[in-house]
């Protein structure tokens, strides 16, 4: 366990894989997401409480920006939507869980909305650096915005990342993970720009059905009649 203190202030981060130096390489898709237990603005939560459920665990440069806010917005609007497909949502940046309390205050009197998620404060820069949000060398968080698709296994299936001058598409992330699920559940592929309710393709051919006289002009990319 790390107990860090800042200004007689007691922040617990208790890291379980994070220790490894397995993890100081960037993590890539496939990987088991690093453990961790740390507070957030809803309490003490660790990472494999998430487990048998579909995770969305992201960071943001810091409480109190505007792009931050904006993507805060939208992603409590569209709470329900990731919810109505059993994905949580965890957020994380460097800031006290001070400055996140007195964040989502803000944003309720600004703009009328309760985040309903949990933000992970990170003023060590631990759980950061450990999923590679963040250069070992680095000082401050100022360049991060990424996010970690995590199925019910705990295995990353996808990662994004956005420079801190531009927002991310809350869209494209719903969509992502609907795709994620739908491949899983199907064995299908989904195409480009590819929509809950639109068709899928079929994985490739074998090497012998492209060799024979009957094999179909589309023969390397042919949707599914499954919708």
């Amino acid at each position: 366990m790390s107990i860090v203190l800042f200004r007689n202030c007691t922040y617990l981060i208790t890291m379980i894989d994070i220790v490894s130096k397995s993890f100081q390489k960037p993590l890539r898709m496939g990987d088991k997401a690093p453990a961790f237990r740390a507070r957030t603005t809803q309490g003490e939560i660790r990472l494999d409480q998430f487990l048998g459920r579909w995770l969305i665990f992201f960071s943001h440069p810091a409480d109190f920006t505007p792009v931050c806010t904006s993507e805060f917005v939208a992603l409590a609007n569209a709470a329900d939507e990731f919810a109505a497909r059993d994905c949580a949502l965890v957020g994380l940046s460097v800031d006290s869980l001070f400055a996140h309390i007195g964040w989502m205050h803000a944003i309720r009197e600004a703009f009328g909305l309760v985040i309903p998620f949990p933000i992970v404060e990170d003023p060590s820069m631990a759980v950061a650096r450990a999923y590679g949000m963040l250069d070992e060398d680095a000082q401050d968080s100022s360049a991060v915005r990424a996010a970690y698709f995590i199925d019910p296994a705990g295995i990353i299936r996808a990662i994004t990342w956005y420079p801190m001058n531009v927002g991310r598409s809350v869209a494209e992330m719903l969509r992502l993970v609907c795709a994620l699920q739908q491949v899983e559940a199907t064995g299908l592929l989904t195409p480009e720009g590819w929509q809950p309710g639109d068709p899928f393709l079929l994985p490739p051919s074998s090497g012998a059905e492209t060799m024979s006289a009957g094999a179909p002009p589309d023969w390397f990319c042919r949707q599914s009649a499954l919708s």
